[in-house]
């Protein structure tokens, strides 16, 4: 385990005690301070005792549900790894959308919620310690990878999902440049790249409409057959 990832602090927010237990002591085996929570109630006093870095976190739970919760984490809240039995493409868009950093299905290897857990905060540790990150110029835009703020050229604000201000990254590192399904989901570090097609046409769409209502109509285009392309020329500042 790298310097960044030892002894993050990861809390696991599942209603079975059973996964949950497992899940923390699997963790705990392998460094990370791990503490757990049966709900959203238990959830928010352990995280205003402690912080976190991640949240492992199950869609369906009685009283407020996981998506629910990943809202109220959003977008400055710990990185959110969601778990659920519900393995249909729809329900890991839904919980991808609304800013979770990964989904995993159940049931699962332990093995590869390791690889997660690790892969999720080996981004979210490389973002925060590049204090010296570029911010990205393009038409009038400026996408602060630091900050993790977009500015539209009239200054103001545009609110993105976590997955939309990767997407947006993805697009903005290589301007001019047609990129497939594929590889915005490779590049934007999404698992499952085969059977997200509907999933990146959804996330393109929703960030399309934001950067729509901010004046960059023509941002992102469609290429038909092959994918999409980030219109304009990018400088780093």
């Amino acid at each position: 385990m790298n310097e960044a990832m030892e002894g993050a602090r990861i809390l696991v927010v599942d209603d079975d005690a059973s996964i949950r237990d497992a899940v923390c002591e699997y963790l705990g085996r392998h460094g990370f301070r791990v503490r757990g929570a049966d709900g959203g109630a238990a959830m928010d006093r352990r995280l205003a005792a402690e912080p976190a870095d991640l949240v492992v976190l199950d869609l369906m739970m009685p009283g407020e549900d996981g998506l629910s919760i990943c809202r109220r984490l959003r977008p400055d809240g710990p990185a959110v790894l969601m778990l659920s039995a519900m393995g249909e493409t729809t329900d890991r868009v839904v919980g991808l959308e609304i800013g979770a950093d990964d989904y995993l299905a159940k049931p699962f290897e332990p093995r590869e919620l390791l690889a997660r857990v690790r892969a999720v905060l080996r981004r979210r540790g490389a973002a925060e310690a590049a204090s010296d990150g570029p911010v990205l110029l393009f038409a009038g835009w400026r996408l602060d990878l630091i900050g993790r703020e977009v500015t539209n050229p009239a200054g103001q604000s545009i609110a993105l999902t976590g997955g939309e201000f990767v997407l947006l990254q993805v697009f903005a590192e290589h301007p001019r440049r047609v990129l497939s399904r594929n590889q915005l989901m490779d590049m934007a570090r999404r698992p499952d790249a085969d059977s997200f097609d509907r999933a990146v046409d959804l996330q393109v769409s929703r960030l399309r409409r934001k950067l729509d209502d901010g004046g960059g109509a023509e941002l992102i285009e469609t290429v038909r057959g092959e994918g999409y392309r980030f219109t304009v020329a990018v400088r780093r500042a």
